[in-house]
């Protein structure tokens, strides 16, 4: 009944009012965000309308921070993004896992307060590394700054400052100081760069 309407020339009214309608439910950039670890206000920090956020009240982003649409983070064990932290977009980061929890436990799974397996751990993203889109991480990682997590990265271990990484499970394939070299030979560039110890320790020079 329904097709045979929709297929009918009332079908193009029906187009219209469902494209206009559409509008209002595009994901937006929410500029601002309260964060309550730390009780201030990151007014530079902007995260999707379409993120889902699980534990707002462990989710410590600094200043600075993007996050993509349709992401899922959830910080039920803490979760610290540090500034300038950008993300593509539909990553999840996750603090606690079941997956081993469920096959030891079984049917006594929902019953037991002692839950053999279950693997929690807080997630850390230094300073202005980027998640590519679909990146997953998992619980206890960190990340270190100025990192590069390549798209469709399953991070399952810490990985180190400067780190490009990459793969299922993710592994370092790099350094981000390779593409920076070329960029640092500029002046300009080398006050804007935003790890100025590194610079000053001038440890970017071949």
């Amino acid at each position: 009944m329904l097709k045979r309407i929709y297929l009918s020339p009332l079908g193009y009214v029906i187009s219209f009012i469902q494209n206009f309608f559409s509008i209002f439910h595009q994901p937006f950039m929410v500029y601002g965000f309260y964060n309550q670890t730390q009780e201030k206000f990151m007014r530079h920090t902007r995260i999707s309308s379409s993120t889902k956020v699980i534990s707002k009240k462990k989710l410590d982003l600094s200043d600075g921070v993007w996050v993509g649409h349709y992401s899922v983070l959830d910080a039920s064990h803490g979760i610290k993004f540090g500034r300038g932290v950008q993300t593509g977009s539909h990553i999840s980061i996750y603090t606690h896992s079941s997956h081993n929890s469920i096959r030891l436990l079984g049917d006594s799974y929902l019953l037991s307060n002692d839950r053999i397996g279950y693997i929690t751990g807080n997630v850390l993203i230094g300073e202005f590394s980027f998640i590519g889109d679909s990146a997953v991480i998992f619980p206890g990682v960190e990340i270190g700054k100025g990192c590069l997590v390549k798209a469709g990265s399953i991070v399952t271990n810490s990985v180190p400052d400067f780190s490009v990484v990459s793969g299922n499970p993710a592994q370092v394939v790099g350094s981000v100081l390779t593409t920076d070299e070329k960029f640092l030979i500029d002046v300009a560039v080398r006050k804007t760069y935003f790890d100025q110890a590194f610079i000053k320790s001038k440890r970017w020079k071949k």
